[in-house]
């Protein structure tokens, strides 16, 4: 309807044309739902072309985010290993002080 073909969209509705198969259309799938202006499906195909483009750039920006926060997480967990291991070594001298007394 934004694009000013609302003419398709029952027919869209009738074949059950969600946004997911929507990304999955071609020229020659357009034209199977009816669509016979190749000017329209060019406005079709240009918009679609762009929608991918945004998703596969929210995609790596997922990505990004997902291996930020595990590296995140690795680093702290190393500093948590690391204080473990101080504290394990003040509670060895302390005992050991403690045996020699």
């Amino acid at each position: 309807i934004s694009l000013n073909l609302e003419q398709y969209v029952s027919e869209f509705s009738a074949q059950n044309i969600n946004g997911e198969h929507l990304l999955q259309l071609d020229g020659s799938k357009l034209k199977a739902l009816g669509m016979t202006s190749s000017q329209d499906r060019a406005i079709i195909k240009r918009k679609l072309k762009e929608m991918k483009a945004s998703l596969e750039k929210a995609r790596k920006a997922q990505e990004k985010m997902e291996k930020q926060r595990e590296k995140l997480r690795k680093k702290e967990q190393e500093q948590l290993q690391r204080r473990s291991k101080k504290t394990d070594k003040c509670l060895s001298d302390a005992t050991e002080g403690t045996n020699e007394q």
